[in-house]
């Protein structure tokens, strides 16, 4: 299947099951903050999803920080579907939102770099997103060490 077969749309609370295994099997690997499904309940405005052929095939959110800044988080893609291009389909779907909704800076905490690299994000320190370090990394267990890499995108 190609990236055109991919559909991507706001999530509604009939995806909350399928948006919480995606995330789950991410965060048992280590590599993406757990969710609750009730967590998912409340936000689910801020996510949206990718589909093909009505099946539910990838994830992402858009939270946001400050005035001028929102992050994409929970970004994934089902197993048997990497490597086709939904994850660029989402992050284009999410950087459009965030252009929308005049929003000018979009950040993500990842260990993906490269993948967002080619999405146009940059590479920055995360000591200028006191936003998100007040925010959520406070109540990380990996505060003191973390391992993930700070990428921007401007959209202004």
């Amino acid at each position: 299947m190609t990236v055109t077969s991919v559909k991507c749309r706001k999530a509604t609370e009939h995806d909350i099951e399928t948006l919480y295994e995606i995330i789950q099997g991410y965060a048992e690997q280590g590599i993406m903050l757990p969710r609750s499904r009730e967590t998912l309940a409340e936000q689910i405005d801020t996510f949206v999803v990718a589909v093909i052929e009505d099946r539910l095939v990838g994830c992402g959110s858009l939270t946001r920080l400050g005035q001028d800044l929102v992050e994409i988080r929970s970004l994934g893609v089902t197993h048997g579907h990497k490597g086709q291009g939904i994850g660029n389909a989402l992050v284009e779907f999410l950087v459009e939102e965030a252009r929308r909704q005049g929003i000018p800076k979009v950040m993500a905490l990842t260990y993906a770099v490269n993948f967002f690299e080619r999405n146009g994000f940059n590479v920055v320190e995360k000591e200028i997103f006191p936003e998100k370090v007040w925010r959520d990394c406070v109540h990380c267990k990996k505060q003191h060490c973390c391992d993930e890499i700070a990428v921007l995108k401007r959209v202004d």
